[in-house]
């Protein structure tokens, strides 16, 4: 099984279990656990549009997981009444899904809505601090909207839709496009091993980076703005009062300002920083003033079993051992 296709179905598996109960605006509300439904444990493997290729399609289950181009349509079979579909895009893409053709009826109880991150148990990405939108604005509703916003592009590369459909037969047909993010921000991993380079050019804004498994994670290069031509010496109060730094976050949630923060950089590095975190969840979060350019290069793997199960002095931290 390709790895991308793994960590999708360790998503639906998180999916399945936060969707139960779901309101409409689902911040107000936290979902039901419920047992995952067996027939989505297989599926085709993802793949890409290429240029000149006719476009994908395919049908959309209940709850689903992309990270492909393509068209995709929902049929009713019976009552769908707590439904989603979670999208995601290389680090580098904005996500923009395209109305084709909606057959709903939201006097009844229909809902169609896109969300601009992922919201699960209401916990959200981007968290509301990291994002630049409040969370009312993030999402589209079609009740409210119809097609006069035919088309919603992501501010990051995940995005989802809510959707509840009464009647057999009805639903809709959406198509899903990319397109380039120079300066990406607020990403979620496809892959749970790779290495990026997160860049923010003089925007006051904070930019995480998520990896949703347990993972090894080195910083091999650290620019601050703020230290050209400066040698701070080390607080500790830690960088909480300095306007850029990076922080390194780990939880089992998925908003990043709920996790624990493990270790925060604003000072020169000496040397390739390292940690293995042993959370579900590791988030490399950047903070940014605004008056300078930041970057900040790192490379991930996820931890091998026996690196759980005997964690190497203090570098797996025992509060995110006791969850997994």
């Amino acid at each position: 099984m390709a790895p991308t296709f793994k960590l999708q179905c360790h998503f639906i598996l998180i999916c399945l279990l936060a969707l139960r109960g779901e309101s409409r605006y689902l911040e107000l509300r936290e979902a039901v656990d419920h047992d995952p439904f067996p027939h989505l444990a297989g599926g085709a493997s993802p793949k890409r549009e290429l240029e000149g290729e006719p476009l994908y399609r395919r049908a959309l289950r209940c709850v689903d997981m992309l990270s492909l181009q393509g068209q995709f349509t929902f049929t009713a079979d019976r009552p769908q009444l707590h439904c989603a579909t979670f999208f995601i895009a290389e680090p580098e893409e904005f996500i923009t899904i395209h109305y084709d053709l909606v057959s709903i009826d939201c006097l009844r109880g229909d809902i169609l809505q896109v969300f601009d991150g992922w919201i699960l148990k209401g916990e959200k990405f981007p968290s509301s601090q990291d994002h630049p939108l409040p969370t009312t604005e993030r999402y589209v509703d079609f009740c409210d909207s119809g097609l006069s916003r035919r088309s919603i592009r992501s501010s990051q590369n995940v995005a989802m839709i809510f959707f509840r459909v009464h009647e057999p037969g009805n639903g809709f047909t959406i198509t899903v496009k990319t397109e380039p993010n120079l300066f990406p921000c607020n990403i979620i991993s496809q892959t749970p091993n790779g290495r990026f380079t997160l860049v923010m050019p003089h925007q006051h804004r904070n930019c995480s980076f998520s990896i949703i498994y347990p993972v090894a994670i080195k910083i091999s290069d650290l620019t601050l703005g703020h230290l050209n031509g400066l040698q701070l010496k080390k607080s500790s109060a830690g960088c909480g009062g300095i306007g850029d730094f990076v922080e390194l976050l780990g939880g089992t949630g998925l908003d990043p300002s709920k996790m624990l923060l493990l270790a925060d950089l604003c000072y020169p590095l000496r040397g390739p920083a390292q940690m293995k975190v042993g959370c579900d969840h590791t988030v490399l979060r950047m903070v940014s003033s605004g008056k300078h350019i930041n970057r900040v290069t790192f490379e991930y793997r996820q931890l091998e079993p026996y690196e759980l199960e005997n964690p190497n002095g203090n570098s797996i931290q025992e509060f995110c051992l006791s969850t997994l």
